[in-house]
């Protein structure tokens, strides 16, 4: 069984950055592809970023391109969002997902372990 832990979220001003990190445990974090998605109050989830297994692919949703950045780092177990530019748009609860033996996507259904999120608010 997998575990994903997501932190790094907090309140912040509109054009702050903020590092997302989703920390997981239980199997080989280069066995997984990543996903990050988020959900806004009364909003469906929605996809923000993925990264395959070996890092070499990245794929984002149009509205974070050249704003946010994934990363990861398979011997420290541990997947990145670097959010910067920040608008008030972009306040949601985050969530990392893992896709075991996938590619990346965006779509939530492949992922089949999610963390619990993490809280971002940025005020105008």
């Amino acid at each position: 069984q997998v575990q994903l832990v997501e932190s790094g979220g907090g309140l912040v001003q509109a054009g702050d950055s903020l590092r997302l990190s989703c920390v997981v445990s239980g199997r080989t974090l280069s066995d997984y592809a990543v996903g990050w998605f988020r959900q806004a109050p009364g909003k469906e989830r929605e996809f923000v970023a993925t990264i395959d297994r070996r890092g070499d692919n990245t794929y984002y949703a149009d509205f974070v391109k050249g704003r946010f950045t994934i990363s990861r780092d398979n011997a420290k177990s541990t997947v990145y969002l670097q959010m910067n530019s920040l608008k008030f748009d972009d306040t949601a609860v985050y969530y990392c997902a893992a896709d075991r033996w996938g590619t990346g996507s965006r779509w939530p259904r492949q992922y089949d372990n999610w963390g619990q999120g993490t809280q971002v608010t940025v005020s105008s």
